[in-house]
């Protein structure tokens, strides 16, 4: 069995995120394409967890 490394964290990270969305009848393309963007678009640090999949209103 392969070692993971760290350079594979950012993949797990990824995945886990996108079947989480999943998992809350999210579509996960449209989750991972809104939410970068409203990153990129200052979305208040402090209010981080609201871009959640769980909390992702579609």
């Amino acid at each position: 069995m392969p070692v993971a490394t760290a350079a594979d964290e950012p993949g797990r990270t990824i995945a886990t995120l996108l079947q989480t969305a999943k998992m809350n009848n999210v579509d996960p393309c449209a989750w991972l394409s809104l939410t970068p963007q409203r990153i990129a678009n200052g979305w208040p640090s402090g209010e981080i967890d609201a871009l959640m999949p769980w909390n992702h209103a579609a």
